[in-house]
């Protein structure tokens, strides 16, 4: 899949047990994927800002940050993980709600985590660039696309003096290894969106994504009169 043959195949069969299949061992001890995928986050996002720092001299912090956000967000690294197949190997025991939840992804930062600890950070950052990055990312589309919903809100409503307050809590409905974190974006005190993730960050996204479409001129035009009649 990578190309090349490792030192130390543990490291990688590690990498690929999510932890809905975590394996406990004679002294109790719990084992999954969790400790590679924050390593290997680390080192992605290590690369990553390497990487964009070369192929674009000419462009602003604002730029990288939010280019690389997008390279290194969960959907995309899924898409990276199921474009290289990585998807056929993970090993999981949640059904669909476990899929939908970026597993792929996930097994892939814990691939990089592992791929550092037994080759090395050069090697790492030379596989991501250019066997990976290289063939499997658009920069130009990435570059285009809209996924940093809630700046873009936050930034629209700065333009428009409007107030605006994401309000997000776990959902303690859900089990405790499987925590949910739903979003609220209110404007003006109004409820204007909603959103759902595995994480504080993911929610809010997700919320300031429902109220992203009204963000064209002539929608904008029709939601501040919605506000203004409601305020009054």
């Amino acid at each position: 899949m990578f190309g090349f043959i490792p030192h130390n195949i543990e490291l990688y069969k590690l990498a690929l047990i999510h932890k809905s299949a975590s394996l406990v061992l004679e002294d109790g001890q719990t084992v999954n994927n969790e400790r590679l995928e924050f390593l290997g986050d680390a080192v992605i996002e290590s690369v990553t800002s390497d990487y964009l720092f070369i192929e674009f001299p000419g462009r602003d912090e604002g730029f990288l940050t939010q280019l690389r956000s997008r390279i290194v967000s969960r959907q995309s690294l899924n898409g990276l993980a199921l474009n290289l197949g990585l998807d056929r190997f993970v090993i999981s025991n949640g059904g669909a709600s476990v899929i939908q939840k970026h597993i792929y992804g996930d097994a892939f930062e814990a691939m990089m985590g592992a791929v550092y600890l037994d080759q090395g950070y050069e090697f790492v950052n030379r596989l991501l660039i250019n066997h990976i990055f290289g063939r499997h990312l658009d920069l130009e589309k990435l570059t285009s696309s809209e996924t940093d919903y809630k700046s873009r809100l936050i930034e629209w409503c700065q333009k428009n003096h409007r107030s605006i307050l994401f309000r997000t809590e776990h959902d303690k409905g859900y089990a405790a290894n499987h925590p949910v974190f739903l979003a609220t974006v209110l404007i003006d005190g109004f409820e204007v969106g909603h959103g759902s993730g595995d994480s504080k960050k993911e929610a809010e996204q997700q919320a300031a994504c429902s109220v992203a479409e009204y963000l064209t001129d002539e929608r904008c035009a029709t939601l501040l009169d919605r506000f203004d009649r409601l305020s009054s």
